[in-house]
């Protein structure tokens, strides 16, 4: 049935991959098909109740067009790159199908009371928000949006409906931080326990902002007051819910110089992916995993990161070598030139900042990078388009992946293969 097109499964239209996962799930389905001549066929199918075992396979893992943002933020990174690179890295998505797929985050300036109605009926749940600020007024002027204000109700509406929510706030300094992010984080608080998570992020400014809004970094004093606020929230709020109910990412620490905290402050990492908990969960696992490995087959080998990790990974790298007599473990903490100074995260570092700082690693028998640094797909690839096997001839070294986190990278420094 190569090329047909399925148009409604027990009389419901089918429009994309949730209409066909939610209404593909009954044991007795009736299916419409359009052919590649829009010629109807009708099919009656004895299931298992699991779509997967009905063997179809799409052009597409969403069955429908990506939908793409339709906000003009003030911070948009995407905003911020620079001309000539691949053409996939200029698209915004908004997607609220990939929010649950995928985590991505939304905004929900996309969507209509019928979406939210839609993934309240299909138990889509959590879905993760880019809130950013709950003041209505100042959200319009953040998100150049005029629809992004009035969309804020569609949280609760998501809330009352069962629908758990993690929350971003990307913070501007003098924006939306300091008192409103106080109010953000009362009205996100007021809304209920559905809101499991709010993470708080600092802006990501490169260096080609050229006649965009002017917007400042975070210091150490400005990053201390955001960490001061969210400290003194989740205590005033502890006893009344149990748990911490906003973070500051990784970033935030490392901009004021203060202490991580440990593993046990951020509840189940909900937002991982937003650099929230990533260095307590990295180090506790790594060194977990130390106890448990008595010998190392590696004798030399690279570690290779951005400036925000770099502390970090040195740290476990001087940990293995300690317990394994014979293993070299060497850090380069890689600066970026291409996006600026001020991007330090490792998911940000190019193929030729790596080449141009690192230089030839003969004499290693294998270099790693954090998958991070990577694209999915068939071919590994960095940002800059210098795929793996290019930098592997580059430094001449074998070049592997980390992905795993802390314990993979124990697993991949002393040579162990992967449980």
């Amino acid at each position: 049935m190569n090329g047909f097109k399925i148009i409604s499964i027990n009389g419901n239209d089918i429009n994309d991959v949730f209409d066909f996962r939610f209404y593909g799930a009954a044991k007795r389905l009736h299916v419409v098909f359009a052919d590649n001549d829009n010629n109807i066929v009708e099919k009656h199918i004895k299931a298992t109740g699991n779509v997967d075992d009905l063997g179809l396979e799409f052009s597409t893992y969403l069955m429908d067009k990506q939908h793409c943002c339709k906000n003009k933020c003030i911070f948009c990174f995407v905003d911020q790159m620079p001309d000539g690179m691949r053409e996939s890295l200029y698209f915004k998505d908004d997607d609220s199908r990939l929010s649950f797929l995928f985590g991505n985050y939304v905004t929900l300036t996309n969507m209509a009371e019928k979406d939210i109605k839609r993934l309240i009926d299909m138990h889509i749940s959590p879905v993760n928000i880019s809130v950013h600020t709950m003041n209505p007024e100042l959200r319009v002027k953040m998100m150049k949006n005029p629809n992004a204000g009035k969309v804020l109700e569609f949280i609760k509406m998501l809330a009352d409906g069962g629908v758990e929510i993690n929350a971003q706030l990307v913070l501007c300094p003098g924006i939306n931080d300091g008192r409103e992010l106080e109010y953000s984080l009362n009205e996100l608080y007021k809304i209920g326990e559905k809101i499991i998570s709010v993470a708080a992020v600092p802006v990501g400014l490169t260096k080609f902002r050229k006649d965009l809004c002017p917007i400042e970094g975070y210091n150490k004093e400005t990053a201390s007051a955001v960490i001061n606020m969210i400290d003194n929230f989740n205590k005033a709020h502890y006893g009344e819910i149990n748990r911490n109910f906003v973070f500051a990412a990784d970033e935030f620490y490392l901009q004021a110089e203060r202490e991580m905290p440990d593993c046990e402050y951020y509840d189940e990492f909900r937002q991982l992916d937003n650099g929230v908990g990533t260095w307590a969960l990295t180090k506790q696992e790594f060194y977990d995993a130390l106890d448990s490995v008595s010998e190392s087959k590696a004798k030399k080998i690279a570690l290779i990161t951005g400036v925000a990790a770099g502390p970090l990974i040195n740290e476990l790298a001087k940990s293995a070598e300690k317990k394994f007599e014979g293993l070299t473990a060497d850090v380069f903490t890689v600066v970026n030139d291409f996006f600026g100074h001020s991007v330090t995260v490792a998911g940000l570092v190019t193929a030729g900042d790596i080449i141009a700082q690192v230089g030839k690693l003969s004499e290693y028998e294998k270099a790693l990078i954090p998958s991070v640094m990577l694209r999915d797909g068939d071919e590994k690839i960095f940002l800059d388009d210098i795929t793996v096997d290019e930098l592997s001839e580059k430094l001449n070294v074998k070049i592997e992946s980390v992905s795993g986190g802390g314990k993979d990278l124990l697993y991949k420094i002393v040579g162990r293969e992967s449980e």
